[in-house]
């Protein structure tokens, strides 16, 4: 018998089809975010399930009684939904997806960062209103990347595809990481180290956001922080929502303190803080940070990667418990 698998969500159809034919798959073909009362069913249904950022793996979810679930093979790299101790305490495998999104994640930041340093987001509000009157030397002016800071909190894999980019941009790079890269990359890059990360905010143009979510991280990015980065500096989040106080943010952005900030990604996604919506120095974009059409394939094929190793009796290649 093949292995029973439930998907949460929509993936693209290539890779559904390939799960298809290697498991006794179900989908979710209206591609609404599951219950609760469902993921508890789910866990003494099936052998293993693929869930995404939408679904609330917790410990009382892992502990339900005559679970049959062995493995949890997310559809991400991010796993911060799932409380990957209680996994480790019932040995139960979990999975990511970390590569695949490492170059669709850092175009996504480079693209918030140019829209907030050139004001793009204010500027097609203008126009698409009717406000805009023609252009003049004076209007709407915003920063150049060329010659500008960038500071990034976290130098994994997303982290150094951007500075990569930046460093295309004639920008200079520093980051604060809790280990930092070897010496090797960082003369590859270019990137300077800092010791902390209010050492890091107090000299960087623009602070971009690059580290897992969780407890650890929660709101890391606060009141405090935000008044130790330079007055007229930019704040760029495509990591998770929580790691930003955005009441916080608000009132920098609000008060003048920073310029302009770029979010992909929110504390309670999909609902937003109602004070950031009524900034115009701020670029929202719903979370495209994967959103590619090559992207989801890849991510969705290497899911299937790790089950497919796992129900072969190997360790799978992304274990993250």
């Amino acid at each position: 018998m093949r292995p029973c698998l439930l998907v949460t969500r929509r993936l693209p159809d290539t890779v559904e089809a390939h799960l298809a034919r290697v498991f006794d798959v179900t989908f979710n073909a209206t591609d609404v975010p599951l219950e609760p009362a469902a993921l508890a069913a789910a866990m003494v249904q099936y052998d293993a399930i693929c869930p995404t950022i939408t679904d609330r793996i917790d410990a009382e979810l892992l502990a339900t009684p005559g679970r049959t679930v062995g493995i949890i093979a997310n559809f991400g790299a991010g796993t911060d939904h799932i409380d990957l101790a209680a996994a480790r305490d019932r040995k139960i495998v979990v999975t990511n997806t970390p590569d695949a999104l490492t170059d669709a994640t850092a175009d996504v930041a480079m693209l918030l960062m140019l829209m907030a340093m050139r004001r793009a987001g204010e500027g097609e509000r203008e126009l698409r209103a009717g406000r805009w009157d023609g252009w003049r030397p004076t209007h709407m002016m915003g920063q150049a990347l060329a010659g500008k800071t960038l500071g990034l909190v976290g130098f994994g894999r997303i982290a150094q595809a951007m500075a990569a980019r930046a460093a295309a941009f004639g920008m200079t790079i520093r980051y604060f990481s809790r280990t930092r890269a070897e010496r090797a990359i960082e003369q590859k890059l270019g990137a300077a180290y800092d010791e902390t990360l209010e050492a890091l905010a107090g000299q960087v143009d623009i602070l971009s956001l690059h580290l897992p979510g969780g407890a650890a991280t929660r709101h890391l990015i606060d009141a405090r922080i935000l008044s130790a980065m330079k007055r007229g500096s930019v704040l760029i989040n495509t990591a998770r929502g929580s790691v930003v106080d955005e009441a916080a943010l608000a009132r920098a952005l609000r008060d003048g303190h920073l310029a302009a900030a770029g979010l992909d990604v929110y504390e309670q996604e999909p609902k937003l803080t109602p004070a950031l919506l009524k900034l115009e120095n701020i670029v929202l974009l719903p979370h495209l940070g994967s959103a590619t059409v090559e992207t989801p394939t890849a991510m969705g094929l290497q899911a299937a990667a790790n089950l497919e190793a796992h129900f072969a009796g190997l360790v799978p290649p992304n274990c993250v418990a």
